[in-house]
């Protein structure tokens, strides 16, 4: 047997649960990178720590297979504990290897570094001489089932030196637990008699594949559909609302207010996807079925634990036999969905041109929906552009929507995810990255990581020249504007520095730059640097506000 070190067993074993590897070379990981190429793995480097994380966060969103970031000890560690936290919220498994305080004791520039994962929920699992290959299997069966980040640590005086022999157990075969028949008859029966039916579905029945049974379920039972954003288009059909929350339209949350019984299938039920409290009627039965162990809102009336494929093949089953007298008034609750949704405003077109002459984004949104080619995989930043590209553009499956930083509320990964996707994106796809001016400059050093990474890729930056939700949201309510305000940036001239083709978008006839471009081919990567007008609010953002003043006043009050 060849003998290996440390670093080398760490990356022995987790070359057997994925094949790419993101992130910054130095001390503490420059061993482990030199044994991850000698094994064939594909190192993405990127320019600034916190890319490494967000990148295999976006990288495992986009494939679904897992992926690692790694860095350095210290200042390389705690660089990427944004990133980290989110893929924590956003219960993504993804495995960060990083340097760590030497085994004889902390030097004076050390971190107590587990203690600060433990902090975000990460947990760290650190590799010895003895053991780095089981305590790394342990680290990644770790993330895979309980769907989250993990740190393997590897010490600095151990990387170099060598590891001892270990028989490694096989891989777990993956156990399937739920019990849930008793359960599933209840929800069954609900469902059956329901005559306004609606079933929501969200990552965790994405993430299951449980697209093919729900479908067929609400075939079934004349149920409309929707999705949350995470989910979006995965019960698209016959009845298919589109989006649940603020992402969606009037008419269709109008409907969703309308079901009797409402079948959530691995969704969170967020403030966002609620509509703050609004989406669903008061007197509507909510049934949550979800990979959690309890209900995960207050709103559930009945709760099963259970994969979300597994329990709704298990409820077609129990449907089986001859139709329910109550299936005609389900199907004429579809029918009056249909007709709604067709006499209903779609969201509001935009003006091709704003008061001030900047674009209006909802009309560039429209536009650019023309315009990018079909076949398109989706990465957004955070901010208060977010909701154009899920509003106007098409995004053909669940998995071509990713939205790295929504779930610790934060802005500035959005170059850093595009990598990741860049790299997990097959078929052909164009990579389309939508982002505000702040979050672009936040990770702006990583624009040179997406140019080496992408083989098609459009960046649509909007550019307002500010940090546009704090603009609404306070410069509204007289606060002084100069800390949200940005100088305008020419990020044309910034992408064609870096290799980039580039162009300013200040009119919608513009675009055909961008058009010409992916008519000559879409090869490489085309930044989109559109002057839009800060003045147009988005509306998910005026209904978070006006919750967010209805709270306040209920502890005022």
């Amino acid at each position: 047997m060849t003998s290996l070190t440390v670093s080398g067993r760490v990356a022995e074993v987790l070359s057997s649960y994925l094949s790419d590897v993101f992130g910054v070379m130095g001390n503490g990981n420059v061993y482990f990178l030199d044994a991850a190429e000698k094994l064939g793995l594909r190192f993405s480097a990127v320019r600034h720590e916190g890319a490494a994380i967000a990148a295999a966060d976006a990288y495992y969103r986009t494939s679904g297979r897992l992926a690692a970031g790694t860095t350095t000890y210290g200042p390389g560690y705690t660089n990427a504990l944004t990133a980290l936290a989110e893929a924590v919220q956003a219960q993504i498994p993804v495995v960060l290897v990083t340097g760590d305080a030497p085994t004889t004791g902390a030097r004076p520039w050390d971190v107590d570094q587990s203690a600060i994962a433990a902090g975000l929920g990460a947990a760290t699992f650190t590799v010895t001489r003895d053991t780095a290959g089981s305590i790394t299997r342990q680290a990644v069966e770790y993330a895979l089932t309980k769907r989250t980040a993990v740190v393997i640590a590897i010490p600095y005086d151990l990387a170099a030196l060598e590891a001892a022999d270990e028989e490694l157990p096989a891989a777990p075969a993956p156990m399937v637990t739920d019990d849930v028949d008793g359960g599933l008859g209840q929800v069954a029966r609900l469902l059956a008699g329901a005559k306004r039916p609606l079933i929501l579905a969200g990552r965790g029945a994405h993430l299951a594949g449980a697209g093919p049974e729900l479908r067929e379920l609400a075939d079934r039972l004349g149920a409309v559909t929707a999705g949350t954003a995470l989910a979006l288009n995965l019960l698209e059909g016959e009845g298919y609302l589109g989006v649940a929350g603020g992402f969606g339209t009037d008419t269709a949350a109008g409907l969703m207010g309308e079901a009797d019984v409402v079948l959530v299938a691995g969704a969170s039920l967020s403030a966002f996807t609620l509509r703050f409290g609004h989406l669903l009627g008061p007197d509507s039965t909510v049934i949550q079925i979800d990979a959690a162990l309890q209900p995960t809102h207050p709103r559930v009336d009945t709760f099963v634990s259970a994969d979300v494929k597994s329990a709704a093949g298990r409820i077609l089953r129990m449907l089986d036999g001859p139709a329910s007298p109550d299936a005609s008034p389900a199907e004429a609750w579809r029918a009056e969905a249909r007709k709604r949704l067709a006499e209903g405003p779609a969201h509001h077109p935009g003006f091709e041109e704003a008061a001030d002459g900047r674009l209006d984004p909802r009309s560039l949104a429209a536009a650019l929906d023309v315009v990018l080619p079909e076949r398109r995989t989706v990465v957004q930043d955070g901010g208060h552009f977010l909701g154009w590209a899920p509003m106007y553009w098409n995004i053909p499956r669940p998995q071509d929507l990713v939205m790295v930083g929504t779930a610790y509320q934060t802005i500035g990964l959005g170059l850093a995810s595009a990598v990741g996707a860049a790299r997990a994106v097959e078929d052909g796809r164009t990579l389309v990255l939508a982002s505000g001016d702040g979050g672009f400059l936040m990770g702006l050093s990583d624009l040179e990581s997406l140019i080496g990474a992408a083989t098609s890729a459009v960046v649509v930056i909007y550019n307002d020249a500010a940090y546009g939700a704090e603009i609404h949201q306070y410069g509204s309510q007289g606060l002084t504007e100069k800390p949200m305000l940005i100088p305008e940036v020419n990020f044309s001239g910034v992408a064609r520095a870096l290799g980039a083709e580039s162009a300013i978008i200040r009119s919608l006839s513009d675009l055909s730059a961008l058009e010409d471009w992916i008519d000559a081919g879409a090869k490489g990567t085309f930044v989109a640097d559109c002057r839009i007008t800060a003045s147009v609010r988005a509306p998910w953002l005026s209904e978070w506000m006006a919750a967010s003043r209805a709270a306040k006043a209920a502890v005022a009050g």
